[in-house]
């Protein structure tokens, strides 16, 4: 279960290197107020966000016993960041943000809970 969880995590670190690298995905992300690719303001955001879903992958993985020498609460901590996503994901005013990552991050939040929880 963690590996899916990190298989997403890839696909979305996949899709930030492809907006730093100038996709023009604006729409798609960041609350899709950007047509194109991002500014450099952007990119750091996305680059910044890499970071943030490498810390939540390794996690994870330590919740599941795959990452050792991180502490449990860390895994809780994804939980509640993915929450929080997911969250944002369902209530931004993006039509296309919405249906493309809302269902995409709900999906890694359950997988999150599943693996933290067990």
């Amino acid at each position: 279960m963690p590996y899916i969880y990190c298989a997403l995590i890839l696909g979305v670190i996949g899709f930030q290197i492809a907006l730093i690298l100038g996709a023009p995905w604006g729409r798609l992300t960041q609350g899709g107020q950007v047509d194109g690719p991002l500014p450099v303001s952007g990119r750091i955001t996305a680059a910044i966000s890499i970071v943030i879903l490498f810390g939540l992958a390794l996690a994870v993985l330590s919740a599941d016993g795959r990452w050792p020498g991180w502490p449990l609460w860390t895994g809780w901590t994804a939980v509640a960041v993915n929450t929080v996503v997911a969250v944002l994901n369902w209530i931004t005013p993006s039509v296309t943000e919405r249906k493309l990552w809302a269902p995409i991050t709900t999906v890694m939040l359950l997988v999150a809970v599943a693996v933290v929880w067990s």
